[in-house]
């Protein structure tokens, strides 16, 4: 089966690059698949993450005025697919052009539509109204055009409810990135959060928590693990907390299942996410895991109590009880982080992408 994959591009530490890595690859490696990826303006150079070389990676120029550019991305992608003809083709775009795709395309072939994100992604409580309201009709037209695909592929269950017009939908979880054969020994003075700075992170209220973890245990340290924006202050905010001495904050790392081996504890501080790939990952690595209850994918992950902890969203003063709690139970983050690693074999490779290929061959007749 010819496949193609288009996305903004591959060179990038994010979730969605990480996700297309793991699926593409191993549809070509194992199910013999013909992928082509299909980036913009050369951003299949040089990729964070390793792709099989079997994956053919295609590139077009776009840019300009905003009809300069849609229009190179229109004749663009109409090339490639003229010239390629493949039998399914899987959007991995969370911008709002993509979801003119099938509109542009206009072909029998199945257009698939990943959306690896919430909505909430675009908005921010700090709008004016009038921000928010453009945010709320791009929303109306995002879910108008989402019904001319031919499958509409969300990451959960929760994520459901933000497409409840759709008909088209159906749930594929994130694939793990890794599942290695040993476990951290937890015994680390270190929790470990791992994302880009920015505000859905919710690394803002992680500084105001972890100055009240300092409290009771001043003897751990915290290491954050993403892209760094200087704009968002959090440097100057542990500064102003006088917490700077106990946190780092490193860029992406290609081997961070490594760093979750060194860790003895993974939180979450998100504000909303799409899943939550990191959970997966360092539950992958027998760490326990905290994290606000946000919109979506915790809930889906975590399993309360068992093999980590779900609290208040933004509650800074339960996120930080809770971790003080894992710090002085030593036997109960081996506990949670046995049972999280055993849960999270439902995440392997293998199950998941079967059901990606049970989704294209049952669009390809």
């Amino acid at each position: 089966m010819k496949l193609l994959y288009i996305t903004n591009g591959i060179n990038a530490s994010g979730g969605l690059e990480r996700v297309l890595s793991i699926k593409a690859s191993y549809l070509a490696e194992n199910y013999g698949y013909e992928v082509t990826i299909l980036s913009l303006n050369n951003n299949h150079l040089n990729p964070f993450y390793e792709f099989s070389k079997k994956i053919k990676m295609v590139s077009i120029d776009v840019g300009g005025n905003p009809i300069q550019y849609f229009l190179s991305y229109k004749n663009g992608i109409c090339n490639i697919v003229k010239k390629y003809n493949p039998d399914v083709i899987s959007v991995c775009d969370d911008g709002l052009k993509a979801f003119f795709l099938p509109k542009i395309l206009r072909i029998k072939t199945p257009v698939i539509y990943e959306r690896h994100v919430s909505k909430e992604v675009e908005m921010n409580n700090e709008f004016s109204f009038r921000k928010k309201l453009g945010v709320k009709l791009k929303w109306q037209l995002m879910e108008f055009l989402a019904k001319d695909f031919s499958k509409f592929v969300v990451l959960t269950n929760g994520n459901k409810k933000e497409w409840s017009s759709l008909q088209n939908l159906t749930v594929i979880a994130n694939p793990l990135s890794f599942y290695p054969e040993q476990s951290s020994s937890l015994q680390n003075k270190t929790v470990i959060s791992v994302g880009r700075h920015s505000y859905q992170k919710g690394y803002d209220l992680l500084l105001s928590s972890w100055q009240k973890v300092l409290m009771k245990c001043p003897d751990w340290k915290l290491e954050i693990y993403g892209k760094v924006d200087d704009s968002l202050g959090l440097v100057r905010l542990a500064e102003k907390l006088g917490i700077e001495k106990s946190i780092t904050f490193y860029k992406p790392e290609r081997d961070i299942s490594q760093k979750y081996l060194e860790s003895s504890l993974y939180v979450m501080s998100s504000r909303y996410e799409g899943f939550g790939m990191v959970l997966i990952e360092a539950m992958a690595c027998g760490l326990p895991c905290v994290s606000f209850d946000c919109n979506y994918g915790p809930s889906d992950i975590i399993i309360d109590s068992i093999d980590g902890f779900l609290v208040e969203k933004e509650n800074k003063s339960a996120l930080a009880e809770k971790i003080v709690f894992l710090i002085d139970n030593l036997e109960l983050r081996r506990t949670m982080g046995s049972k999280g690693k055993e849960n999270v074999k439902r995440y392997l490779a293998k199950p998941i992408v079967d059901n990606w290929d049970r989704l294209f061959k049952s669009l390809f007749k």
